[in-house]
Formats: C-alpha cells, sequence, structure tokens
C-alpha cells in the first residue's frame, strides 16, 4: 500500500478479531487475564508480548500506534493523553538533573511553561535561540545537550526553520533533533525524510477527526544511536535503536501515569482515515483566507508561510508540500480593535483549539500567552495586535462572509 488515505485505512489488527470486526472494538477495560501464573510473570517480565493493565498498554490503543506507525513510516510509536503529556514523557527519558534542552522562545505557550518553569524546577535548563540561525545554533549546543526542539511552524508567530539544517546539526553533535509537527502532521510532513529523530503530534488536532478527543503521539523513527545519550546508554545494549521505545513503554509512560484512553483512541483511528482529506480543504482556506483579509483596509498585516511573499515562503514549499498548515495570523490596530473584532464574529467560534473541523479564533496575548509579562511576549513574538486564525473545512465563502462583517466594527 503506497497511498497516504490507503494506508490509513486499511491496516490489519496485530491479531484477527474473533467476530470479523473491521473497526478496532473499544477495551474498555482496565485488566486482561493471563491463562497461568508463568504467562503473567513473562508479561510481566517483557518475554511474552501480552496486555497485562491498561495504563501500560491496551489493544485499542495499541492499533491505534500500529497505524500512525505505518502512515508515518516510523519504527515504533507511543500514544499519551495529551500532546503536553507526550513532551514531558520524552524529556523525562532523554535528560534529567544538570542537563539542557536547545530550543527557542518562539513556541507554544504551555510548551515554553514546560522548559522555564516545571522541567527547571527539577534541575534541567533550557537553552534559547533563534533557530532560523543555525550559526547561533551550533555555538550554542554544550556536553550537556541532550537535543534541540523545534515546532515545524511555531504557533503563533509561524516561524519556519530549515530542518535539514538543524538535522546536519543534531548529526555533528550526537544529540536528538525533537520536532514538534502538531500543525504539519503526517500527510503535510514528512519528519523522516527530514532529518527528525523523534516526532511529536499532538493528535487532539488534525488527527482526532475533529476535536473529538485529547491525545499526544511520541513518533520514533529509530535513526538515533543512544548510546550517545547517557540517560538510555545502557538501555542501547540491549535495544539499539529501540532504546527509547523500550523506555518509554517499561518505565517512563508507566510511571508517570499518561495513557491515552481506549475511547480516545478509538476516535483517533476513525480521525486519521479521513486526516488528509480534511486537511487538503483546510489548508486551501487557509491560503485563500490569508490573501482575503489582505486585502481589508482594517487588517495591518497578514502573516502565514504558504503565501507567495512570505519570508519562509520558499523554505515551507520544500517541507510542507501538501500544504503550510492551516493557521494564520493578522494584526489590528490595537488590542481594543482585535477585542470588538472577536465579538462580532457570527460563525467563526471564539475557542482555543487547532485543526478543529470549526474555525476558531483567539487573541494569543490574553488567553495562551497571558501568564507572561509584556517584555516577555514582545521577545515571544506575541503583540497584542495579534490575532490567530485557526481554519476549518467550512465553506470558504462562509468565512470569508463572517470575516468581513466583523471587521466592519474595526
Amino acid at each position: 500500500m503506497s497511498g497516504f488515505t490507503t494506508r490509513s485505512i486499511q491496516p490489519r489488527f496485530l491479531k484477527k478479531d474473533p467476530h470479523g470486526s473491521l473497526h478496532m472494538p473499544i477495551y474498555e477495560s482496565v485488566a486482561f487475564e493471563a491463562d497461568s501464573a508463568e504467562e503473567l510473570e513473562a508479561s510481566f517480565r517483557g518475554r511474552r508480548p501480552a496486555h497485562v493493565y491498561s495504563r501500560i498498554s491496551n489493544p485499542t490503543v495499541e492499533h491505534f500506534e500500529q497505524k500512525v506507525k505505518a502512515l508515518a513510516g516510523a519504527e515504533g510509536v507511543t500514544a499519551v493523553s495529551s500532546g503536553m503529556a507526550a513532551i514531558a514523557a520524552l524529556i523525562l527519558a532523554i535528560a534529567g538533573q544538570g542537563d539542557n534542552i536547545l530550543t527557542t522562545r518562539h513556541i507554544f505557550g504551555n510548551t515554553y511553561s514546560l522548559f522555564s518553569s516545571t522541567l527547571q524546577g527539577w534541575g534541567l535548563e533550557t537553552l534559547y535561540a533563534d533557530l532560523t540561525d543555525l550559526a547561533a545554533v551550533e555555538n550554542l549546543i554544550t556536553d550537556k545537550t541532550r537535543a534541540i526542539f523545534v515546532e515545524t511552524i511555531t504557533n503563533p508567530q509561524l516561524e519556519v526553520a530549515d530542518l535539514a539544517g538543524l538535522a546536519a546539526i543534531a548529526r555533528r553533535k550526537n544529540i536528538l533533533l525533537i520536532a514538534d509537527s502538531t500543525l504539519t502532521p503526517p500527510y503535510l510532513f514528512d519528519a523522516r525524510q527530514h532529518g527528525v529523530h523523534i516526532e511529536i503530534v499532538s493528535s487532539t488536532k488534525y488527527i482526532s477527526g475533529g476535536a473529538t478527543s485529547l491525545g499526544g503521539l511520541i513518533i520514533d523513527y529509530a535513526a538515533y544511536d543512544w548510546r550517545h545519550n547517557p540517560h538510555l546508554a545502557a538501555d542501547a545494549l540491549k535495544f539499539g535503536p529501540y532504546a527509547l521505545l523500550n523506555r518509554l513503554k517499561t518505565r517512563v509512560c508507566r510511571d508517570l501515569g499518561n495513557a491515552l484512553s481506549p475511547h480516545n483512541a478509538y476516535l483517533q483511528s476513525l480521525g486519521l482515515e479521513t486526516l488528509a482529506l480534511r486537511a487538503k480543504v483546510s489548508c486551501a482556506n487557509t491560503l485563500a483566507l490569508a490573501e482575503f483579509l489582505r486585502g481589508r483596509p482594517q487588517v495591518r498585516r497578514v502573516n502565514y508561510p504558504g503565501l507567495p511573499d512570505a519570508p519562509a515562503y520558499a523554505l515551507a514549499q520544500k517541507q510542507f508540500p501538501n500544504g503550510a498548515a492551516a493557521l494564520l495570523t493578522f494584526e489590528l490596530a490595537d488590542r481594543a480593535a482585535c477585542f470588538r473584532f472577536l465579538n462580532k464574529l457570527q460563525l467563526i467560534r471564539r475557542a482555543t483549539n487547532l485543526n478543529d473541523n470549526k474555525t476558531l479564533i483567539v487573541h494569543p496575548a490574553s488567553t495562551i500567552f497571558s501568564e507572561f509579562s509584556a517584555e516577555l511576549k514582545a521577545e515571544m513574538g506575541v503583540p497584542e495586535t495579534l490575532i490567530r486564525l485557526a481554519v476549518g473545512i467550512e465553506d470558504l465563502a462562509d468565512l470569508q462572509e463572517d470575516l468581513a462583517q466583523a471587521l466592519e466594527a474595526v
């Protein structure tokens, strides 16, 4: 099977369903019985592949992981309870006290908070750089740097870094390249092709099929030599390129308890089947709305990497050939104008999420980034004049009409 949508629909079950079901059933069971004490011991020791407890593994979740693995061309996938849970679990597996992660301040607000506050409290340092400046990135790496963490398209700054360039640096320094591709999940972005070692996706977004459920994915391409990571070097002697997958399954996710629920796994397996169809429409709508907004006198600036004159256009076309995501931003005169505009919208929903089937809109400075100071928001590229539009799959004319009438209030 070579086509993306064909692969998303047709993967076989690892075990034949006794009733011939075409969809993996929802195994809403906490525990699974073994036929003997010896079999149960073997399962707990990892000598027998079997489900014993749904906090560790579950048939419905496993099937979802297998579908994502097939779509992404990965060697292994770990599904957890949310995108933030995926980031936290991965960092706790690869880094520890005294280590550092290199990233940028131009990232999602909750991710920034995780790095700058929560993980810092456990002794992990974060180094911040302009990830579009490859020389600056390389010069900042130390012998304690465990990974470069990059969003494929930053949220909401819509910055695009050269992923192949970052991958080359990661190879030279023997560190991980981690890409959060929530805005550009499989179909829009081929992580393996661009040298990414580990891909993080909030499956809450595109994959869930319309904001039906929370979930997160850690996608491992088994392309990193774990002997270079002091926290996984011993595991690498036993499991080779699968050292991280083993650590996540047998230690980190088990101990954190961040399991994806079987019901959410079922919903997201269904969502995968229409991912490409929805992504095509939402990306086309986004480009059209970006062009539409640029022609409105009330709009000071529009930012979307799919616009031909956008600074990152050439790089976005290279890295995201099927669409430069379904998120755009634009600026109005001031905060008051932004609020007046938001309050006049009738169709577009004032809500925070991405890649819902519905088009959603927020004022980032007063919502996602509200906990940060004015000075830090400026450094993070989140001015009070900025509006974030996460575009859905509604009819384009209806979206344009709603935006036009609301802009008249500005």
